[in-house]
């Protein structure tokens, strides 16, 4: 309890940090201006995979609120997106709560000009970092470029 409450007070912090400078923005107007939305994945003619590509849906609800959807073909499930900042170069910090995990992770990613977007940082569940300045930690290779994908793969 204690950690997930640690976990919810730094998402509030990011947020008061990250105000000022979104302004009157609204976080869907974040997502939408930065040209998340959609589905994305490594390789759109593939199923879902786990090991070779999810598919990772952003999309706005009517109510407004921003969902994270994942589908790794054997398991699904749909996060609600907390809180997102653009940095002045250009990276997109995104915070999502898991319910199903008890907490809120921080996430970026990099938008290109190219309608692809790399995973720069993920920190893993214990806060160590499963991805830090676009590489996995484990092997030292670059996180590869996920493309936009039709609404058919989600």
């Amino acid at each position: 309890m204690t950690r997930w409450l640690g976990r919810v007070a730094a998402a509030m912090l990011l947020w008061v940090a990250v105000a000022p400078v979104a302004g009157a923005e609204t976080l869907a107007t974040t997502i939408i201006k930065s040209g998340l939305l959609g589905s994305w994945s490594v390789d759109c003619s593939m199923r879902p995979d786990r090991d070779k590509g999810a598919v990772l849906t952003y999309k706005v609800r009517q109510d407004g609120r921003v969902m994270y959807r994942r589908n790794f073909g054997d398991a699904r499930d749909e996060n609600e997106v907390v809180a997102a900042a653009t940095d002045p170069d250009g990276l997109l910090n995104i915070m999502v709560f898991f319910p199903s995990l008890h907490q809120t992770r921080e996430f970026g990613v990099l938008l290109r000009e190219d309608d692809s977007l790399r995973a720069i940082y993920n920190p893993g569940q214990r806060g160590d970092y499963t991805i830090k300045d676009g590489k996995f930690v484990r092997t030292g290779e670059p996180t590869p470029m996920q493309h936009r994908c039709g609404d058919d793969n989600t």
